[in-house]
């Protein structure tokens, strides 16, 4: 276990190893990331929505740039041995972006779609916060 010493105290970091660490704290920017994504992502919605409606391009195009974030998390938690619960939420994350691809396009499920969203945010919310502590657990 390797500890790390900072000026409120001792912070201790709960992977054992080097790779496991790495693997834990790629996982941990990717969630981080994945959350900031998806509230830019429902803020674009909103500028669309809200102010013009040309932005519902930003927001058609900036989906394509983290489409595929869940999958890295994914890869990152099998190969660092991370919590279980972890590959099922990253699993979930990226079915849902299916999900929401299918409700943008099915008018007849478009009502989903800002539900969907919030359940993305909460469920990569979490994500990112329980990897958080994992990886920074006070002593």
């Amino acid at each position: 276990m390797i500890t790390v010493r900072n000026r409120k105290g001792m912070v201790q970091m709960t992977n054992h190893h080097g790779k496991g660490i790495r693997f834990s704290k790629t996982f941990l920017v990717l969630a981080s990331l994945f959350a900031v994504c998806i509230a830019i992502q429902i803020f674009l919605a909103g500028l669309a929505l809200f102010t013009d409606a040309a932005y519902w391009s930003h927001h058609n195009l900036f989906i394509k740039m983290f489409t595929y974030l869940p999958i890295l998390m994914l890869v990152f938690a099998f190969a660092g041995k991370l919590p279980k619960a972890w590959l099922w939420q990253s699993l979930a994350l990226f079915l849902l972006i299916f999900a929401q691809y299918f409700t943008a396009n099915v008018s007849a499920a478009g009502a989903l779609h800002p539900v969907i969203a919030m359940a993305m945010f909460s469920i990569s919310f979490h994500v990112a916060v329980q990897a958080m502590k994992r990886q920074f657990k006070k002593v």
